[in-house]
């Protein structure tokens, strides 16, 4: 090949590369190189391409925090647990987890011949009571014109009370199951009855199938009305005397994001469990909060300070932006400026423990081995990968 079109070819090449780093735009982050383990470098286009930036540590008085765990919940009467009133044989179930339903709305269909029986007894019961109503009546009558002895007037009063009582009590297993008693006849005993939901809201658990007996004691469904979200919070004994009502709240879903909720103090329990915890009962600012799911574990911080506290009042720590906080396999971490040039920036991962976070400024409660005059990655922290 002649010396011109070799040149001429390598120049193409050249105008090549630069042209694919011109067209990428903002460099991704992942392609800068680790110089050793903890260490990531990043190009001063990669730099400035993604608007990071870099500070230093400052110093700021926070409210004390109590850092406490707990899960979202309801209040109990938001939470109803469906039995079988009479056991019986489940014919139709057509409800699956995450299904929405009504108040009164029929969730399953159970089958038992002892359904039958007990509108039979109430059948028997009701014909016997104007016979026995009346005989009572008529002996009621001879007894006090002295015609008849004492011991059949009370014979037939016992009688019609004790059938009356009867009667009045099969009323209430009846109704029970759902069934009116006025509306039973000869011609139109059952021997199904629809079980019905007692609040609305979401099914949660099914624990029965189309053919599968349910007894008494077992527990069919269970519906959760999740419009009162609510948080219940253990606070270590030691903590307790310092949470008052009204305090406000911040919380995470730390195996869902880092995206922080607020909530205030409602209730503080009375009692020590038997892992020396008490419970405190937090109501939520948004209770409408789509993202929020009963169950969902809960890391919280309880300001037991107000908003508005004197310095006596107030811890003072190392701060930082919350944005320069990054979150690993390993827990917290901030990017310290190891060296830099025209071309390059190099950081190296420093360990740290977090506080509470406030007008967009994290606490740094254990600093490892940040110091207050080191450069830190202040802005961009998100696009580093974990470098574990």
């Amino acid at each position: 090949m002649k010396p011109k079109y070799s040149s001429f070819i390598i120049g193409l090449v050249l105008v090549f590369v630069f042209s694919c780093k011109e067209q990428n735009g903002k460099a991704e982050v992942e392609a800068g190189t680790k110089a050793s383990p903890g260490i990531v470098t990043l190009s001063k286009e990669q730099f400035e391409a993604n608007n990071m930036a870099v500070g230093r540590v400052s110093e700021m008085r926070f409210p004390e925090v109590i850092q406490v765990s707990g899960t979202i919940d309801v209040p109990p009467e938001n939470r109803a647990v469906i039995s079988a009133v009479y056991g019986g044989f489940v014919k139709k179930t057509s409800l699956l987890i995450g299904d929405q339903v009504r108040k009164g709305d029929v969730v399953a269909v159970l089958e038992n011949p002892e359904f039958l029986t007990l509108q039979q007894d109430y059948l028997m019961v009701r014909e016997q009571l104007p016979y026995l109503k009346s005989e009572f009546e008529r002996q009621q009558t001879l007894f006090e014109e002295q015609i008849s002895s004492e011991k059949l007037f009370l014979q037939a009063q016992s009688t019609y009370r004790s059938t009356l009582a009867r009667k009045s009590g099969l009323e209430k297993q009846l109704a029970l199951l759902g069934l009116n008693p006025e509306r039973i006849t000869p011609a139109e005993l059952r021997s199904e009855v629809g079980v019905t939901a007692p609040i609305s809201g979401k099914v949660t658990q099914v624990n029965i199938s189309t053919g599968s007996y349910a007894s008494r004691a077992s527990e069919m469904l269970e519906i959760v009305n999740p419009e009162h979200l609510h948080l219940e919070l253990s606070v270590f004994e030691q903590d307790i005397g310092k949470v008052q009502k009204g305090q406000p709240i911040r919380f995470r879903i730390p195996e869902v994001s880092n995206t922080e909720y607020e909530g205030t103090v409602y209730l503080v329990g009375s009692s020590i469990d038997k892992n020396r915890t008490v419970k405190v009962h937090g109501h939520l600012k948004d209770e409408s909060d789509t993202s929020l799911m009963v169950g969902m574990f809960v890391q919280a911080d309880i300001w037991v300070t107000p908003g508005t506290v004197t310095e006596n009042e107030t811890l003072k720590y190392m701060a930082l932006p919350a944005e320069a906080i990054g979150s690993g396999t390993s827990g917290s971490f901030v990017l310290v400026q190891e060296a830099s040039s025209e071309t390059i920036y190099s950081f190296r991962k420093e360990a740290v423990k977090t506080g509470p976070t406030t007008g967009g400024f994290t606490a740094i409660t254990d600093p490892g081995n940040l110091k207050d005059t080191d450069l830190v990655l202040i802005k961009g922290t998100f696009l580093i990968p974990d470098m574990e």
